[in-house]
């Protein structure tokens, strides 16, 4: 049997610390958020094994490494609303759930993000709220939001995702390139976007976050 609490433990150890991620509200998210009980049930033994779990339609759920980096250098507060774009099976909302004051998390795959409901709340996460749609829309009814994070690669980012974040917040994203991808943290200020490069990364597509084609009609 495999035991979980000593694999958390030496994910945080092993994976995150030596990645210079030391802020308490994050290393204390990662060692108290069971992240066995998000996967899917076959991928349980290998949970904590520093690379990301592949899902259903070409979803995943990253790394803790990564996802640690991110969390880092978007820098969420306690008293803070996050929308988390791309949840799965909710392990990124219950991470960020532990650290921010509430949390809205969409998930384009309908049987996914009600298996995510229904886990958060076998977990007694009761400040999440996890809903079915286009990630491309977002969540606008119950935004504006302090900070929004994508849990996979994209292109480029849509204007309603910028319209949702609050003026002085923060977006993390994953930006894909043609060598390698790069994460990246833009600030909205005045309702315009300045971007900041935080580490290299990479991470599966996001469906519909890709570069649309252009065409010239000659």
């Amino acid at each position: 049997m495999t035991d979980y609490k000593t694999a958390r433990t030496a994910m945080v150890d092993c994976q995150i610390r030596p990645s210079d991620v030391t802020k308490y509200p994050i290393l204390e998210a990662f060692l108290s958020t069971p992240r066995e009980a998000y996967v899917p049930t076959g991928t349980r033994p290998i949970a904590y094994a520093g690379e990301h779990i592949v899902l259903d339609g070409g979803r995943a759920i990253l790394d803790g490494r990564t996802y640690a980096k991110m969390l880092d250098a978007l820098n969420v507060q306690s008293d803070e609303l996050v929308l988390d774009l791309g949840c799965g099976l909710g392990y990124s909302t219950a991470i960020l759930a532990s650290m921010a004051e509430a949390v809205v998390a969409v998930e384009s795959d309908a049987k996914m993000a009600e298996e995510a409901s229904a886990t958060l709340s076998a977990q007694s996460v009761d400040n999440a709220y996890v809903t079915s749609g286009a990630l491309t829309d977002g969540n606008a009814k119950n935004g504006p939001y302090d900070a929004i994070i994508l849990q996979g690669a994209v292109d480029e980012i849509p204007d309603a995702l910028v319209r949702q974040l609050k003026d002085g917040g923060r977006i993390c994203a994953i930006f894909r390139d043609k060598t390698h991808g790069e994460c990246r943290i833009g600030y909205k200020t005045n309702q315009k976007l300045s971007w900041r490069s935080a580490f290299d990364a990479s991470a599966p597509l996001i469906d519909g976050f890709e570069t649309k084609p252009e065409f010239n009609f000659t």
